[in-house]
């Protein structure tokens, strides 16, 4: 098998980040009981110093509302954040137009996303949602400005890199139990749609992570086609998630299967230019459920996920190699990381770093 050698990989870098809905809403907001069961104050403190214990290199955070300073009060002295937009606080709306409550809509967020003060954010974006749904009903989704942020990093290792933070709309166990959870969906495919799109807008060379509360599943929203399939077909970039690189061999649950006990609403998505000078490939998935407890209770109604990422640079080499496919003492991977039995079509990355193209 002829097989044109483009380019050779050595990895020469890591990084971690750990995605997390710290729950900062309150316990009641005007006459509704929003997150009675919420860690509240003291709760915050202790998401805050386990979010330290774990030294992850990014931390994106959402549902940053109302306990901003206690989350993060362990965290100043080691990393920088983007801008706090707000709680969900009755003084806060004083300028909202109660005469028509349909209208009513708080201008925070709850995104946060830091980094360790060795690394830098070079430009910021923050968009919202263009459909959400749920204003008093479908957990209140529409009356936060819901979206996502996007940042421009800039590693301690010098590698560049794009990070998008996000919280999607939600759905109620009661709403889906009664099928009334249709225009929730919707909203989600929506904003899946208008991430992919704003993705493939602003793609250039650097690999991007998408982080966050995406309130989806595999077996009950169109990720994979909408998001994951749509990106590698413009032939632009190649994705995958991290959970299903790691842990599922590449395989993808089906749209009506049934539910993957080890799925969560929470994704590290990751996203390769096929023009970059590096490509980012996760080694582990980790859903911290045991460390994330006080008393044996958990601090929040989501558990922490950590990926950590290898970074492989690419050096333009010339020349062609015939590769015997049959090779056993090499393990080759996909460019999403997963394992195959041997080489195929397209691009290979073997265990030890080399990168082949296969026509």
């Amino acid at each position: 098998m002829a097989t044109s050698v483009s380019m050779a990989q050595t990895e020469d870098g890591t990084f971690s980040i750990m995605t997390l809905n710290v729950d900062g809403l309150p316990g009641k907001f005007l006459m509704f009981d929003v997150n009675k069961d919420g860690p509240k104050s003291d709760g915050s403190l202790a998401i805050s110093k386990y979010i330290l214990s774990k030294d992850c290199d990014i931390i994106a955070m959402q549902e940053d509302f109302n306990y901003r300073w206690e989350i993060w009060s362990h965290l100043f002295a080691n990393y920088d954040h983007d801008e706090w937009t707000g709680g969900v606080i009755f003084e806060e709306m004083q300028d909202c137009d109660f005469i028509h409550p349909q209208n009513i809509k708080l201008p925070c967020d709850g995104l946060n996303m830091s980094w360790k003060k060795n690394s830098q954010s070079t430009a910021y974006e923050r968009v919202a949602w263009e459909k959400s749904f749920g204003k008093f009903s479908h957990e209140f989704d529409d009356i936060v400005t819901k979206g996502f942020r996007r940042h421009e990093m800039t590693l301690e290792n010098g590698k560049q890199l794009v990070v998008y933070n996000m919280h999607m709309d939600a759905s109620s166990l009661r709403d889906e139990r009664l099928g009334n959870d249709v225009k929730d969906r919707e909203a989600r495919q929506s904003q899946w749609e208008q991430l992919r799109d704003h993705i493939l807008v602003h793609l250039d060379s650097r690999p991007i992570v998408v982080v966050g509360d995406m309130n989806s599943l595999y077996h009950k929203d169109s990720v994979e086609s909408v998001f994951i399939n749509a990106i590698n077909a413009t032939g632009r970039a190649t994705s995958g998630d991290a959970w299903v690189t790691l842990q599922r061999n590449g395989i993808y649950p089906k749209l009506g299967d049934e539910p993957q006990k080890d799925e969560l609403l929470d994704k590290v998505i990751y996203i390769n230019p096929t023009d970059a000078d590096y490509t980012i490939i996760p080694v582990s998935y980790e859903m911290d459920k045991a460390g994330y407890t006080v008393d044996g209770e958990p601090l929040g109604d989501h558990y922490p996920v950590i990926v950590h990422f290898n970074t492989l640079r690419s050096k333009n080499v010339s020349g062609v190699n015939t590769v015997n496919s049959t090779i056993t003492d090499e393990k080759w991977y996909s460019p999403q990381g997963v394992r195959q039995h041997g080489i195929t079509k397209g691009i290979n990355i073997s265990g030890s770093g080399k990168k082949v193209l296969v026509r």
